[in-house]
């Protein structure tokens, strides 16, 4: 009998213990609205068991007499019940705005979570408050300062990149981040960058296009997202949250300009060799508006945005051209109007919400349009050089054309052909939500979007042409996309600690067109001449194309409360595209509250990019006249003959692996940190190859065949040229604390990242020798693969406002950039060139950048609730990258992308910036 005693007492302990406990019932409801709120997590402290509330905020837990109740919702404060034997309880939740800011919709199919609690790093950004303390006024140059993981190359010299804003997440390509607009796919530009940039052969969304004014808050999800939300989500998803405000007015405007007296062409010694604006250049003017109306008496909205901004040219180099001096240059003949274009754009957005009186449904749709004109100088054209590109008389003597070519004062003569662009977009969604029965949710949509690119060639000639002729149309692409999705989610609050099961398809149509220029932008009449419009040749009609594609897909997202603390995330996805077949791509995510303020969360998953239609379709010919003999230089599309004898499959998609680990961790109210390490392999990257010339006795008989046989000289192609891996470690820092009337707030962001080019996949037909592995993806191609990213990119901001006044600093550093040059035979192979010293003598071509801290300072003035001022300075120690140029071989100095002092890198070429905002409510 004792040994089985103890037995007894347990069980008589456990039977008194489960009859002294008592069946706890009661509803849960917003204090201000009134308004029963569902998945609100009842936690009994005793047990550390719970439930949720469901659909009608009811809720039944078991609990002794004496027990704690503790609920927690998302977006409100946490509050306590301690029972005293009530067998109900109604509580009231208050809400916590601060707390709303920080809940982000992307990543999840349920309602929404703190950032800090998600399986995911989520980074979200308050674009209004971003934008009010920096003259940096497109969203791309806000988020790359803003953000640990996104990055932003301004471009110069790189015809229609340098019009196109394209930024990217942990150093992969423009093209391998999604971009959503309230949870809806964004159409991305019809624009490839084809020459002189980086993520050269991508495509991606223009983010320029989107009014900031439009704009809520960015939620930037930092982790391979493909299985949730589809193609392009191998880094990650930017998702942009419109505003919903009404009876309010806000109007912003600003201004800016660069100083910069250490490199702006006004000052340089080589007088009437550059053009140049004024001391203060590059000035920039913006005005935006906000306003809503409410519409029915259901809390029914419309909000409409407008911004319009203006931008104008800077011009940048070396003051000095004394080659014992270590910081100039020899006169830059290459590029003498180096520097960012100018340009002038307005944008418009609504977002409106009504709900159905008498229904559970609600109406929604939101929509915009953007017009963006943009002029930026190309490389010089030299008449000592290139005669060829001048218009001449029967003598061969120079024509003058007053305006448009300048007589420098060592007799030479150029001219500087100007590109510009009128890029378009038009988007609108529609859509209705609501909630089937008690607890199901749906939403189905449509949301099409199109965007039209036209070059123009201006100042500048078709030399066969003579001077009759100084603009020209170049043509240009045209993308349109359309989604139509229904999506289904379901609460289950009876399951685990709550589950949410996501389900939904989609149905995307896309089209992609080239339209030729005008025959004056590529035609030859005198073969003794260049042909075409020298800057940017126009677009030829064998260029044109119309290509259509098809996708359908479909997913099923789970996402449990295991428990009170353990979440788990596990989403599949199926899609079909009718030019490659078939992906499905799975994902797995999780976080554990260690504590109530200590998360540890990770993930797992595949994922995938499709060739977008702008790689498999582009195409662009241009024509080189060298002793009387026309040569026509290709860039062939997937399905060319010259593309297939070239031994080139069928573009695929690019495939991916991806891993995350990191910790959340909020030691006090005020304070909180988020480390996150990841690392993404991609299979199978689309890249543009190099030209393949058909006097290379190398290449394939048939390939040669086919070029001779379309009259190309020169080919290049995309293939899935290479397979990387990306290794890194996001961390932030954000403390922000009141006291008094003082604030204080310090954040810190930073991104750690390093990229291995893992293997090169030469088509068979291209790999016989080095010179031919090198011309399908050479050395200097390799490393601006590489430097999407710097290796490090760290971000201190600190703040203190005291009343009505608010003063702030931000130090950002870029690390180390080494970059390749063309080198003395110009293409880019293995290249090297030869010492001032000693022409026999030969070093690498390489551009050493250095890691640079960037410093910007400003003050916020709050007159009143309704106006506010701010003053400011970007850059204020004007600090420029280091020249791109080899010390011992300056006189190969330009031998870059843009033909300038230094490549676009990170934090710019324009040095010091001042601002001044003002902004007012009504």
């Amino acid at each position: 009998m004792k040994r089985y005693l103890p037995l007894i007492i347990a069980i008589l302990l456990c039977s008194q213990a489960l009859a002294q406990n008592i069946s706890v019932k009661g509803t849960v409801a917003d204090a201000a609205t009134k308004e029963k709120l569902p998945g609100v997590t009842v936690l009994v402290k005793s047990t550390g068991q719970g439930t949720a509330t469901d659909q009608n905020g009811r809720f039944t837990v078991s609990a002794s007499p004496g027990d704690v109740l503790t609920f927690r919702y998302t977006g409100y404060k946490v509050q306590t019940i301690t029972l005293n034997g009530q067998t109900t309880v109604d509580v009231e939740l208050v809400s916590d705005i601060s707390q709303l800011n920080e809940v982000v919709l992307v990543g999840t199919r349920s309602a929404g979570r703190v950032k800090l609690e998600t399986p995911v790093p989520v980074d979200v950004v308050n674009v209004t408050k971003a934008s009010s303390n920096t003259g940096r006024l497109d969203l791309t140059d806000i988020l790359n300062y803003a953000a640990p993981s996104f990055n932003y190359n301004k471009q110069s010299g790189s015809d229609g990149a340098d019009h196109v804003e394209l930024g990217t997440l942990r150093g992969l390509g423009p093209d391998q981040t999604l971009v959503l607009i309230d949870g809806k796919r964004r159409h991305s530009t019809a624009f490839v960058s084809v020459f002189g940039t980086r993520g050269r052969g991508n495509s991606g969304v223009d983010l320029s296009s989107i009014p900031v004014s439009s704009i809520d808050r960015v939620e930037i999800l930092r982790d391979g997202a493909s299985a949730q939300y589809g193609s392009d989500a191998i880094a990650g998803v930017i998702n942009i949250v419109l505003k919903k405000t009404v009876n309010q007015l806000t109007v912003n405007a600003g201004y800016s300009g660069y100083y910069d007296p250490a490199f702006n062409s006004r000052n340089a010694l080589a007088m009437g060799q550059y053009p140049h604006g004024g001391a203060i250049d590059g000035n920039g003017f913006s005005l935006d508006a906000n306003y809503g109306l409410p519409i029915g008496k259901n809390k029914g909205f419309i909000n409409f945005s407008v911004d319009y901004d203006v931008n104008g040219k800077t011009f940048r180099q070396t003051h000095d051209t004394a080659f014992g001096n270590p910081k100039a240059l020899p006169l830059n003949n290459v590029r003498r109007a180096n520097g960012d274009g100018s340009a002038s754009s307005i944008s418009a957005l609504f977002n409106s919400e009504i709900p159905l009186a008498g229904t559970k449904t609600t109406f929604y749709s939101f929509g915009g349009f953007s017009y963006k004109g943009s002029d930026d100088y190309a490389f010089t054209r030299n008449f000592s050089g290139s005669p060829g590109r001048f218009p001449t008389d029967a003598n061969g003597e120079l024509i003058p054309v007053s305006g448009i070519i300048f007589n420098t004062p060592d007799g030479d003569s150029y001219y500087n052909p100007i590109i510009q662009t009128h890029n378009t977009d038009l988007s609108l969604a529609v859509g209705f939500k609501g909630t089937i029965g008690k607890d199901v949710d749906w939403d189905i949509s449509n949301t099409i979007g199109n965007n039209t690119f036209h070059f123009y060639g201006d100042k500048t000639f078709n030399a066969s042409l003579g001077t009759g002729q100084t603009h020209f149309y170049d043509g240009g692409p045209q993308f349109l996309q359309n989604s139509t999705d229904l999506n289904f989610s379901k609460h289950y609050s009876t399951i685990f600690s709550g589950l949410n099961v996501g389900a939904g398809a989609e149905y995307r149509y896309e089209r992609y067109m080239i339209n030729a220029g005008e025959a004056g932008s590529y035609s030859n009449y005198n073969e003794d001449k260049a042909t075409g419009s020298q800057g940017f040749p126009g677009y030829q009609p064998g260029d044109e194309v119309t290509a259509h594609r098809t996708v359908e897909g479909i997913y099923l997202d789970l996402e449990a409360d295991v428990t009170s603390k353990w979440l788990v995330d596990f989403a599949n996805r199926l899609e079909h595209y009718s030019d490659f077949g078939y992906n499905l791509s799975t994902k797995f995510a999780s976080r554990y509250k260690v504590t109530d303020n200590f998360n540890i969360r990770g993930s797992l998953g595949t994922g995938y990019r499709a060739p977008s239609l702008q790689q498999i379709n582009y195409s662009s010919s241009y024509t080189n006249v060298q002793g009387g003999v026309i040569s026509e230089v290709k860039i062939a599309p997937n399905y060319s003959p010259i593309t297939k004898a070239a031994g080139i499959p069928t573009l695929k998609q690019e495939k991916s692996k991806n891993a995350g680990l990191g910790f959340t961790f909020q030691p006090l109210k005020e304070l909180t940190f988020t480390v996150d390490g990841y690392l993404i392999k991609v299979k199978d990257r689309v890249v543009l190859s190099g030209q393949f010339s058909a006097d290379n006795t190398d290449l394939d008989p048939a390939f040669i065949a086919a070029l001779n046989s379309l009259h190309v000289t020169q080919a290049q192609f995309f293939d899935n040229a290479a397979n990387t891996t990306n290794k890194g470690l996001d961390v932030v820092i954000e403390y922000n604390k009141t006291v008094g009337d003082d604030r204080y707030r310090l954040l810190f962001a930073g991104n750690f990242q390093h990229m291995t080019i893992d293997q090169i996949n030469y088509p068979p037909k291209l790999s016989a020798t080095d010179q031919l592995r090198q011309t399908f993806l050479s050395d200097r191609e390799q490393k601006f693969i590489l430097a999407s990213a710097p290796p490090e990119k760290l971000t201190l901001n600190p703040e203190y406002g005291h009343k009505k006044f608010t003063f702030g600093a931000r130090v950002t550093y870029f690390g180390k950039i080494d970059l390749l040059g063309y080198g003395e035979n110009f293409d880019g192979i293995h290249p090297v060139v030869p010492t001032d010293a000693n022409p026999d003598v030969t070093v690498p071509d390489e551009y050493i950048y250095s890691g640079k801290f960037v410093h910007d300072a400003y003050i916020s003035f709050k007159a009143n609730k309704n106006v506010h001022f701010s003053i400011g300075c970007d850059n204020v120690f004007n600090v420029h990258p280091d020249l791109g140029a080899v010390i011992a071989a300056k006189g190969y100095a330009y031998n870059n992308e843009p033909g300038g002092p230094s490549d676009p890198v990170q934090m710019g070429n324009n040095g010091r910036r001042f601002f001044v905002r003002a902004g007012f409510t009504f």
